[in-house]
């Protein structure tokens, strides 16, 4: 059904798209006269020294981080493809809150178990809180479609059509279409009282139908489930479109499926008056819950559990917003949701197909071509045969930037060319996400056929990848790779890799600690870092952390690693606090990190007290943050950035500056309880004086007021600067970054000539 008014009118609303449409949630918390808030949060680190409203919400500060997401659609100096990308991206996200964030909430109130959250509000109240900011998000997130990428997309020849729209022509080849392909597979479930009130899946898009029986005149409901296999959206056989007298261009042309089911329900129901039909949409929560008693049978519990998801109960329900209230309570009350949890979007529902388009062949509409590039120090002659990784790295250590450094001739290499390498004993690395087709997993695969020591940990509860990781762990298996899955009651979100190499002088260990996944395919969209290292204390420490993870060693130490859940909160407070000291010593402590999302309370209350000591605090983060800048007498010297782009910015640094000789780390650790507390993570200490000054350099880019960023206040709002005093665009720190790694490789080249 047409979506009701006209979007395109309602678009010119759209929030300022450099301020966050959501206002800081602390806004609503009573305060007393003094102007700080009035209730103590149980739980928190004990700190009579410091304010007890010293935190923002976690949960409205992830909304804030998908609208920023929202704001790449809405900015017209982005490629055309690439905003309709951001809208898909901001679709999926949302799906993922509900299906995790919002439903564990739910899942806690439920049972109990909901605590007050450490920004002083009842679970309740975050759950209105995350009501009003979800429902204000999808609202603006149907207007930027309707009224900015849809219009633009028009405008270029690539139109998202409504059967109406069509033509008789491609109507007919439409009719051929669905009779081939969509009418096989299509399931029409009827309600009556033989019939119980179907299973709705979660994310599924479906079609409720009300029918009318000619003779009897009574009314029936029905639904169609949109068979999620098929495309989303369905292309129409081109047409050819006069742009003007001397140009004729051909328009891409796409229908929503359930628009093509919907012009053919009369023979879903032969006999039956289709009356009106709409569509809608449920989310479950999908978070798995697992009794991880041992580890031998997490893999058969994974296993049974992971049938059950698609069966959990509803927390969103998106209907159409021209939706009959007699439909729409129907649908209410089978699906027992409450009016909060409803969604009235204009349609199309289910705007993640946007991915599809985002596909289309045209360079016009996508950001300029990019091709990673060896890093110099694993290319030492221009030829056409690899490198020898190994031979570099026993050389010196190699800092890898991804995906300006070349995944698959560093990482993936470096596992080729140890699996095929006959001195090589051994090789151990956990395994988080990877491909389907993973060259990583064939090479391991391959070594263990050639007779090597592989041992490989696993993370099966890697979430919404339980399958994938489950199908090759198996595969492992079968090749001899020894397999394991990690600690009990423990993820195992570290990034390594060990190979073990028998030489003239004996065993040398080469290592590979990163901040991202052994994935081929991400690693050329996630920006991450990596060590390549045949160091011996750092060979020592990974040695020592696998003869934990596939054993028993309770008390490892560790020399180069912090490893949580012991040492990194710990490791990184302790060195916040040498700053600290620093600082009012003399005037120079300096602390910066680069993370996902930060949120755990001891670190951020260990940050507060730096900068009331005097020093420089300096926080980039992706998304989460808890923690408030700029509050008098508390955060002055606190600021927070925030960068998104064509690559998701994934790597974890973070630099103390030691009074002139810095300690910096990177690793696999957020900022965030689960990993602090709950997971295996690492971090690896950096010790050559270049890859420091190299990390101290791209936390100075990413701190800079001369890029395009989104900076938080101590009111909790996220405010865009994207533009200088004179209204030119500022540096974009992506392209800016490339033609650096450019530039970079120019310069070997010369050097080598």
């Amino acid at each position: 059904m047409s979506p009701k008014g006209d979007p395109a009118a309602t678009a010119a609303e759209a929030t300022d798209s450099t301020v966050s449409a959501l206002p800081a949630i602390s806004s609503a918390l009573p305060r007393s006269p003094d102007g700080r808030f009035m209730r103590v949060v149980p739980g928190l680190p004990v700190a009579p020294d410091l304010p007890p409203d010293r935190f923002l919400d976690r949960e409205i500060s992830w909304l804030q981080f998908n609208e920023r997401v929202l704001q790449l659609a809405m900015d017209d100096t982005v490629p055309l493809l690439e905003r309709a990308r951001y809208l898909s991206i901001f679709a999926s996200n949302l799906d993922e809150f509900f299906m995790v964030r919002v439903a564990g909430l739910k899942r806690r109130i439920a049972t109990g178990l909901a605590v007050r959250s450490a920004s002083g509000l009842e679970p309740r109240e975050v759950l209105e809180e995350i009501s009003r900011g979800a429902h204000e998000l999808a609202d603006l997130h149907a207007r930027v479609f309707h009224g900015q990428v849809r219009p633009a997309l028009d405008r270029e020849g690539i139109a998202i059509v409504r059967w109406e729209d069509l033509g008789d022509a491609e109507q007919e080849a439409l009719h051929a279409m669905f009779r081939e392909q969509v009418y096989p597979v299509l399931t029409p479930l009827a309600v009556d009282p033989a019939h119980p009130f179907p299973y709705i899946s979660g994310l599924s898009l479906n079609l409720a139908v009300l029918l009318v029986h000619p003779k009897t005149g009574g009314e029936h409901f029905a639904r169609v489930k949109v068979p999620p296999l098929l495309p989303r959206f369905v292309r129409v056989a081109p047409s050819a479109v006069a742009e003007d007298s001397r140009e004729v261009r051909y328009a891409e042309r796409f229908v929503p499926l359930e628009d093509v089911i919907a012009a053919h329900l009369d023979q879903l129901f032969p006999g039956m008056e289709v009356r009106e039909h709409y569509t809608f949409r449920v989310t479950r929560n999908e978070d798995l819950e697992v009794e991880e008693d041992d580890v031998e049978n997490l893999l058969v519990a994974l296993e049974k559990e992971l049938p059950r998801r698609r069966f959990g109960p509803p927390v969103r329900l998106e209907v159409a917003d021209d939706i009959d209230a007699h439909v729409l309570d129907l649908l209410v009350r089978e699906l027992r949701v409450s009016g909060e949890e409803v969604y009235r979007i204009p349609t199309p529902l289910d705007l993640r197909g946007l991915e599809l388009l985002a596909e289309l062949e045209r360079s016009d509409l996508h950001f300029p071509p990019f091709v990673p590039t060896t890093h110099p120090d694993l290319s030492p002659v221009e030829r056409a045969a690899p490198s020898d990784v190994l031979d570099a790295v026993r050389h010196k250590d190699v800092l890898l930037h991804h995906p300006y450094d070349s995944f698959s001739t560093s990482v993936q290499a470096f596992l080729e060319q140890s699996a095929a390498d006959p001195s090589v004993l051994a090789i151990k690395m956990t395994l988080y996400r990877t491909s389907g087709d993973s060259p990583i997993v064939d090479a391991l695969i391959d070594a263990a056929e050639a007779g090597k020591q592989v041992l490989a940990v696993v993370e099966i509860k890697a979430r919404f990848d339980e399958v994938a990781n489950i199908s090759w762990a198996r595969k492992l298996e079968q090749a001899g790779v020894h397999v394991v899955y990690g600690m009990v009651g423990l993820k195992t979100h570290a990034k390594l890799c060990l190979v073990v190499r028998q030489e003239a002088e004996g065993l040398r260990r080469y290592c590979h600690v990163g901040t991202g996944n052994y994935n081929p395919k991400t690693a050329r969209l996630y920006e991450d870092l990596g060590l390549l290292t045949c160091d011996d204390q750092v060979g020592e420490d990974l040695t020592r952390l696998f003869n934990q993870l596939s054993g028993v060693a309770p008390r490892t130490k560790f020399k180069r690693l912090l490893v949580a859940p012991r040492s990194v909160r710990s490791g990184l407070v302790e060195q916040i606090d040498a700053e600290a000291e620093r600082a009012r010593s003399d005037g120079s402590g300096l602390v910066r990190f680069k993370v996902n999302s930060i949120v755990d309370e001891q670190v951020i209350d260990a940050l507060y007290r730096a900068a009331q000591a005097g020093a420089q605090v300096d926080i980039w983060v992706r998304g989460i943050c808890a923690l408030r800048p700029g509050v008098p007498g508390l955060s002055e010297r606190v600021r927070v950035h925030s960068v998104l782009g064509r690559f998701l910015e994934h790597s974890r640094v973070f630099y103390f500056g030691g009074g002139g000789q810095p300690v910096v780390y990177l690793g696999s650790a957020d900022m965030m309880h689960r990993n602090l507390d709950r997971r295996v993570e690492t971090l690896v200490s950096i010790e050559d004086p270049t890859h420091v000054a190299a990390l101290g350099d791209l936390l100075d880019a990413g701190m800079s007021d001369r890029i395009s960023r989104w900076e938080l206040d101590a009111q909790g709002r996220w405010t865009r600067e994207h533009v200088d005093s004179k209204g030119r665009p500022l540096q974009d720190l992506q392209v800016s970054l490339i033609e650096r790694y450019a530039k970079r490789r120019r310069k070997a080249r010369r050097r080598r000539a």
